[in-house]
C-alpha cells in the first residue's frame, strides 16, 4: 500500500483472489445514554477484489450505515475496516480510493454530460489531455458518445444514472459503493440498469458494493449478498444459496415466498436430518452450516421445491385458491393439521396439472426441498 504524495490518497495495486474490503467487528452507535441506538451490532464481513456484493435488508437495518463507514462518511464508534489489509477507518473520504453513487445523482444540470463526468478528475488536478481521454473512455463503457455535449438536465432518468456511474468510475476508484441507485427509476428501466450495472461491474473489473431493499435485484445482479436486520448480518452467500438454503428464518421470509413448517429432529447424519413433521409425515431436510439441531424446529419449503397432486404425496390437504400469474400459477393448501402451503407451479404448454378450490391434493416434498433453519 502506497500513498500518493499529490494528495494524500491510498493508491491500492491490484492483487487479484484478496479481499477488497474487511469489516472487522464493527459497531456504530448513535446518540447518548437512554437515547443511544446501536446502527450496527458488532458486523464483520469481507468483501472479494473484483466483486458484485450486495447489502441487502430493509430499511432501517443498517447497511447504509455500513455503506457510509466505507465512504468515509461516518466514523465506527468500535472496530476495524480494512482496505486491503490497512485499516482506512481514521481517513476522510477524499484519502480513500472508493467512490459512491446515491440515490440522487447530484450531477451538475449547467454542464454537460462530459463536464460533469471529467469533474472529479479536474478536482484530482489531472492534465487536461488525460481528463479528456478518460472522459472519452467512460462515455464509450457507458455508451453515451452521442450525448457528450448534452447538458444534463436534458436527458433522461436512465441516462443521468449512466453519467453519474461514469463520473464515479472516471478516477479508477478500487472500489465503488452504489447506495440504492436504481430506486428512482421506472420498473422497465430498473430492470435495463441492472443488465447494465453487472456490464460494467465486468468490464472494469472493480469491485462494486451495492445497497438494495428490493430481493430481485439482489438475486439479479451479485455474486454474493449479505442479508441485514436490526444492526446484524444474519447470512453471507450466493444467490442461490441465500434462496435455496436460508440459516435464518428472517432471511428464508424477506427473501421470497416461503413454506413453514413445525418438525420434530429424528435424526442427524452426514449434514442431513431426518424429521416428523405434525402430520406424522417423515422427510429428509439438510441443514446450514455448523448447525447441530435437536428436539423441535422449522422446515422451510419454497412454493417451487414441492409438488402437487391428486393422489399420494409426503403431506395432504384441501385447496384453498389457485392463483394464476401468468407464467406460473400458485395453489394454495390448506393442511391437515391445519397449516397452510403454497405450491408454485410452471405454466408450460401441456404440462401440469389443474385444480380447483375444495378439490383434495397430496405434496411431494423431493429428497432436496427441505431446509431447516437456526430459529
Amino acid at each position: 500500500m502506497k500513498v500518493d504524495g499529490n494528495n494524500g490518497a491510498i493508491c491500492v495495486p491490484a492483487t487479484p483472489g484478496k479481499n477488497a474490503i474487511e469489516v472487522r467487528g464493527v459497531r456504530k452507535v448513535f446518540g447518548t445514554g437512554e437515547a443511544q441506538v446501536a446502527a450496527l451490532d458488532t458486523v464483520s464481513v469481507s468483501i472479494r477484489e473484483n466483486e458484485f456484493f450486495t447489502l441487502l435488508g430493509p430499511s432501517g437495518c443498517g447497511k447504509t450505515t455500513l455503506l457510509r463507514l466505507i465512504a468515509g462518511f461516518d466514523f465506527p464508534s468500535d472496530g476495524e475496516i480494512m482496505l486491503y489489509g490497512e485499516d482506512i477507518a481514521p481517513l476522510p473520504p477524499f484519502k480513500r480510493p472508493v467512490n459512491t453513487v446515491f440515490q440522487s445523482y447530484a450531477l451538475f444540470p449547467h454542464m454537460t454530460v462530459a463536464q460533469n463526468i471529467g469533474f472529479g478528475l479536474e478536482m484530482l488536478g489531472k492534465p487536461r489531455a488525460e481528463i479528456d481521454a478518460r472522459v472519452a473512455e467512460m462515455l464509450k463503457l457507458v455508451r453515451m458518445e452521442k450525448l457528450a455535449k448534452r447538458r444534463t438536465s436534458q436527458i433522461s432518468g436512465g441516462q443521468q444514472q449512466r453519467v453519474a456511474l461514469a463520473r464515479a468510475l472516471a478516477p479508477q476508484p478500487k472500489v465503488l459503493l452504489l447506495d440504492e441507485p436504481l430506486s428512482a427509476l421506472d420498473y422497465k428501466l430498473r430492470k435495463e440498469m441492472q443488465i447494465e450495472l453487472k456490464r460494467l461491474q465486468h468490464e472494469t473489473g472493480i469491485t462494486f458494493i451495492f445497497v438494495t431493499h428490493d430481493q430481485e435485484e439482489a438475486l439479479t445482479m451479485s455474486d454474493r449478498i449479505a442479508v441485514m436486520s436490526s444492526g446484524k448480518i444474519l447470512q453471507v452467500g450466493s444467490p442461490r444459496d441465500i434462496y435455496d438454503r436460508p440459516a435464518e428464518r428472517f432471511v428464508a421470509d424477506f427473501i421470497g415466498e416461503t413454506n413453514f413448517l413445525d418438525a420434530r429432529i429424528d435424526s442427524i447424519e452426514e449434514g442431513r436430518a431426518k424429521v416428523t413433521l405434525k402430520s406424522g409425515a417423515t422427510i429428509s431436510a439438510t441443514l446450514p452450516d455448523g448447525f447441530k439441531p435437536d428436539g423441535e424446529a422449522t422446515v422451510v419449503i419454497r412454493p417451487e421445491h414441492a409438488k402437487a397432486v391428486k393422489d399420494g404425496g409426503d403431506i395432504s390437504g384441501v385447496v384453498e385458491n389457485v392463483v394464476y400469474f401468468g407464467t406460473d400459477t400458485h395453489v394454495h393448501i390448506r393442511l391437515d393439521d391445519g397449516e397452510t402451503f403454497t405450491v408454485r407451479q410452471q405454466n408450460a404448454r401441456g404440462a401440469g396439472t389443474s385444480f380447483e378450490r375444495g378439490q383434495r391434493v397430496g405434496i411431494v416434498i423431493g429428497d432436496d426441498a427441505a431446509q431447516i433453519l437456526k430459529d
